[in-house]
C-alpha cells in the first residue's frame, strides 16, 4: 500500500492566508511509477495516480493560472 511505503511530503502552498502552515494539508508521496495525494487530517485516505497522469494535470492547473 501506499500510504505504509511512501515519504509523505506537504505541499508548500496548502493551508492558511498566507499559503502554508495552516491546517489545510495536501501531501504528496512518490512511489515508483505512482504518486499519492492525501488530506493531512485523513492519512488513512487517498488516491494514487500514475505519474504521467499527475504530470499532465500540474502542467494544466499551472497553465490555467497564466491564463487568469
Amino acid at each position: 500500500m501506499i500510504e505504509n511505503a511512501a515519504s509523505w511530503r506537504k505541499s508548500s502552498r496548502s493551508g492558511g492566508s498566507n499559503g502554508g502552515g495552516g491546517s489545510n494539508c495536501v501531501e504528496v508521496a512518490y512511489v515508483d511509477s505512482l504518486v499519492g495525494l492525501r488530506d493531512s487530517k485523513r492519512p488513512g485516505v487517498g488516491i494514487a495516480v500514475p505519474v504521467d497522469s499527475f504530470r499532465t494535470f500540474i502542467a494544466r492547473v499551472k497553465s490555467e493560472g497564466r491564463e487568469q
